[in-house]
């Protein structure tokens, strides 16, 4: 058994997903992503803090996928978060006919590379019935490449992120493998957007701090990060915006700063609502406070928006490399 698990990371955005897996274990080899501002943000982190990620490609998945990966033959896992749009209920839900789909071309990748494991990650909305063809495509395809798969509902409030927010998980493994596989127990309690927030809320001296705190007594609706055809930061549709006002939290945009010492006191109108900076934002997605994000609050805050929290990734990586482990055990 290697000394330590490799892997590749697709669609790796602000790196959410890659943050997750690191902490689990795993030594990124390669992470690939096609926009700038957060190929910029995995750059800096990974020099910030020596995670000893070998490569980062600013590039197109579908160039890369083409391209001779045999370097990449031995490695553990290959992990990422393909386009959502073509499943969202949010848009057409147009599937495998939608042009954003690149489920295939990560299928594509598996192929040439052969790792020992496989973790992608959705919306919840991949797992309605209408589907249910392309999911099994999906599975069928990979077991011809010798992988057994299975398919999970997983939701970050229940990993101590403090929000509501259900992906879908494929993982995948090779045969001998796949025994030793269990999906994570949900083991930590989400606090309170109050309770997550406070200390940052309190930093600029706001004398109402804990009047708040007592208010944003619940956990978050799901953050969105949105699309660059879609106008500014903000907290998502008018839904949305409504269970951020009942969480006193203003969420028609974001803040620069947090409230200060004079703001106003907590009252109805979302005007009189303290607003997110993307720090805070970072927080309610699970990114621990000295993750970085690289540009101005639109884009940074669209990368927070977009990513998987790292403690539901850490969570199931931790599962994959206990299955990898165990069955190289079992072998020996």
């Amino acid at each position: 058994m290697k000394s330590e698990l490799t892997s590749i990371e697709l669609c790796a955005g602000a790196g959410g997903q890659a943050l997750g897996l690191h902490l689990a274990g795993f030594k990124h080899r390669l992470l690939i992503e096609i926009e700038n501002y957060a190929c910029n943000t995995l750059r800096m982190n990974n020099k910030l803090h020596a995670l000893g990620w070998e490569e980062i490609i600013e590039g197109d998945l579908l160039e890369f996928a083409k391209s001779d990966l045999s370097n990449y033959s031995n490695i553990d896992l290959v992990a990422g978060g393909v386009p959502c749009p073509p499943f969202s209920k949010a848009g057409k839900q147009l599937g495998q006919d939608d042009e954003r789909d690149l489920f295939p071309t990560a299928l594509k990748i598996i192929k040439k590379t052969s790792p020992k494991a496989i973790m992608l990650e959705n919306v919840p909305g991949l797992l309605e019935s209408k589907f249910d063809d392309y999911r099994k495509k999906i599975d069928d395809e990979l077991r011809s490449m010798g992988y057994l798969t299975t398919w999970q509902l997983i939701n970050a409030k229940d990993f101590g992120v403090p929000q509501l927010r259900p992906r879908v998980i494929l993982v995948g493994l090779r045969k001998n493998i796949f025994p030793y596989f269990s999906w994570p127990d949900s083991y930590l309690e989400a606090p309170t957007v109050g309770e997550a927030l406070y200390d940052l809320i309190a930093s600029d001296g706001w004398v109402h701090a804990e009047q708040w705190r007592e208010k944003a007594n619940r956990i978050a609706p799901t953050l969105v990060g949105g699309s660059k055809k879609h106008g500014g930061p903000d907290l998502g549709p008018t839904r949305a915006k409504k269970q951020w006002q009942e969480l006193h939290i203003n969420g028609h945009r974001l803040g620069d700063n947090p409230p200060d010492k004079f703001f106003a006191g907590v009252k109805e109108g979302f005007d009189n609502m303290p607003l997110l900076t993307v720090r805070m934002a970072a927080r309610i997605q699970g990114f621990p406070d000295w993750w970085e994000f690289y540009g101005r609050k639109t884009p940074a805050y669209r990368q927070v928006g977009n990513a998987l929290p790292p403690p539901v990734a850490k969570a199931v990586g931790e599962q994959i490399k206990n299955a990898i482990i165990s069955a190289s055990a079992n072998s020996e």
